[in-house]
């Protein structure tokens, strides 16, 4: 193949420029310009597909108001690409550039009216009979359409990952709370109204990100308890066995690690990291506009999706196979000293108080010390302390 087949010259208004013949996109200037962090810092493929979105419907409106039918309708078939994902190769581009998105925005426009033009028989890069701004980009702006695929982006991640991954993270605890329910155990017991707004702030994909923050905040709770739960198996709680899913260690044979738990874990700091990112972004709307767009919604779509997958990763590699180590819940319950709460008010205060003294110093039982001490008979203390009376449940 030789050079000229290779590249396909392109023009703008600020000159000539070469471009790979294969590729749909002509913004190149920008990945000369923006050569920052590599491929694995392109925009989110979300984002992508919700311009597509974007870009369709503005096509289907524009039909009624001007835009050639034919044009219009292909245009529509080119987006209709770009939300399944086929062109997800033609946009090269990374978060960070133009903080207002336009670099994206004019990639999104060059690709669809590059694959439109293929599709009616034309040339790539002629911009006939298809123009990337007259047609893809007809009566829009990057300060209206980044914005607007970036609410469509964080809404289909959220509902169509996100709150399903959570649901199904929740009933499985739920499941395993029921399933539990009977051990006893010692336990330490939106259309924004100001259009200027949307532009100057972006208040609700920070609200978004806080909610994601207070998500991964109980996240991160909730893997610790079950990790901590776990340790063992002799020299931890060990209250909960937790599945074994691979080897824990290069050295030590037989170890296993909670790693699911580790993961969650590792995935909420992220997620509070990717917050901070974004208060500091959301606070930097100076004015009529804030261009911090591309890195709001790159930390925002990065939570959804960490948070999804390590929720669904948690639920089917952890919690489903958790089982409650009951022989060592109750070794634990019953040497506590948290029980001669049930003695005060048979004996009182003083004379309980005595009794978990002389057992602590002692390292006797609750009953051992008891009895020892002459407060009370066998017979007393089996009446008296039972944990499932101190729980409120109903004993025969």
């Amino acid at each position: 193949m030789s050079a000229q087949q290779k590249y396909r010259i392109e023009k703008d208004t600020i000159g000539e420029i070469e471009v790979p013949a294969d590729r749909y996109w002509a913004y190149f200037r920008s990945l000369q310009n923006f050569d920052i962090g590599g491929s694995t810092e392109r925009m989110p493929e979300p984002l992508i597909k919700a311009f597509g979105v974007l870009k369709k419907a503005a096509a289907t409106v524009n039909i009624n108001y001007g835009l050639d039918p034919k044009i219009g309708k292909t245009i529509i078939e080119a987006a209709d690409e770009v939300i399944e994902g086929k062109l997800l190769d033609h946009f090269p581009l990374v978060v960070w550039q133009t903080g207002s998105g336009t670099q994206t925005n004019m990639n999104v426009n060059e690709v669809i009216a590059n694959r439109a033009i293929e599709m009616l028989g034309g040339q790539l890069g002629s911009k006939n009979p298809v123009h990337p701004n007259d047609h893809v980009n007809m009566s829009q702006s990057s300060n209206d359409t980044f914005p607007t695929a970036m609410h469509i982006s964080a809404s289909v991640e959220i509902n169509n990952k996100l709150i399903p991954a959570l649901t199904n993270l929740r009933n499985a605890l739920a499941e395993k709370s029921e399933a539990f329910a009977n051990i006893i155990k010692i336990d330490v017991l939106i259309d924004s109204s100001v259009k200027f707004e949307a532009l100057a702030a972006h208040d609700v994909i920070v609200e978004v990100s806080g909610a994601l923050n207070t998500v991964a905040v109980s996240l991160m709770k909730i893997a610790n308890d079950i990790r901590f739960l776990g340790s063992g198996p002799r020299c931890g709680l060990g209250e909960l066995s937790l599945p074994e899913n691979e080897p824990g260690s290069s050295i030590m044979p037989g170890k296993v690690n909670p790693t699911q738990c580790e993961a969650v874990t590792m995935v909420a700091a992220q997620v509070m990291g990717n917050n901070t990112t974004i208060s500091i972004a959301g606070s930097n709307g100076h004015f009529e506009l804030n261009v911090f767009k591309p890195v709001l919604i790159k930390n925002l779509l990065h939570s959804v999706r960490i948070l999804a997958d390590a929720s669904e990763s948690f639920r089917k590699n952890c919690v489903v196979g958790i089982k409650a180590n009951e022989k060592r819940i109750n070794e634990i319950m019953n040497q506590s000293l948290m029980l001669v709460t049930a003695l005060n008010p048979h004996i009182g205060y003083d004379k309980a108080a005595a009794v978990a003294k002389n057992a602590h110093k002692n390292d006797l039982t609750l009953k051992e010390s008891a009895l020892q001490l002459g407060v009370l008979n066998e017979e007393q203390f089996n009446e008296w302390v039972k944990p499932e009376k101190m729980l409120g449940k109903v004993v025969n």
